[in-house]
This record gives C-alpha cells, structure tokens and sequence, in this order.
C-alpha cells in the first residue's frame, strides 16, 4: 500500500475552535472558544453552486488537510484569515494511521 502523501505544504495558519453548549432561558445555544493554533492546507475550488428558491447560491466551501488532532471533529470550526469555517461533515483519518485529517469546510456568514 502507497503512504499518503499531503498535497500542500501546512503553511496556512488558522485557530481552532471547539463548541461548548449551555442552556440560556430554556434554549441549547452553542458558544465556540478558542482551543489551539494549529497549519493546515488550504485549497479553494472556488465555491460549491447551489439552487436555493429558484436563485443561484454559490457557498464558498474548500478543502483542508492537517496532522491528526482528536480535537478536531466535526462541530468544530476553523479560522482563517479572518474568516470562520465550519467542519462539514467527520474529518477523515487517513488510513487510520492518526496521522493526517482531510476534511471540508464552508464559510460561515452571518445575516437573516
């Protein structure tokens, strides 16, 4: 079998942040705190095309690759360059080795 290889140098800064939960006035709401600093790859394909009522929605999505962190899962979300990320989907484990993560992201934008 082949050892993965990482496509991208892990050049790119970004800050992790892991969500804790809480209860305020009866409503699950989810605070996220910032939980390390860590390099990754980061390679756009310049946004994911979506219809949404009839109107084209274009999301900007990419995909990340990093060294293996258990704290790093899929509710969890990603800084960089000042924009927030959220994890779609499980980071995958390549080969299982608990070596590299692959894994999508979308920007998180805010508005009604």
């Amino acid at each position: 079998m082949n050892r993965f290889k990482a496509n991208l140098p892990f050049n790119v800064p970004a800050i992790l942040f892991v969500p804790t939960e809480k209860r305020v006035k009866g409503v699950l709401t989810k605070e996220y705190k910032e939980k390390a600093n860590i390099f990754v790859s980061f390679k756009t394909f310049g946004g994911t095309e979506s219809n949404s009522n009839g109107q084209l929605v274009i999301e900007n999505t990419a995909t990340v690759q990093t060294w293996w962190n258990d704290e790093i899962k899929a509710n969890c979300r990603l800084k960089i360059n000042g924009v927030d990320y959220e994890i779609i989907g499980t980071p995958e484990n390549i080969n299982m080795m608990n070596q590299f993560l692959q894994f999508k992201v979308k920007a998180v934008k805010g508005g009604a």
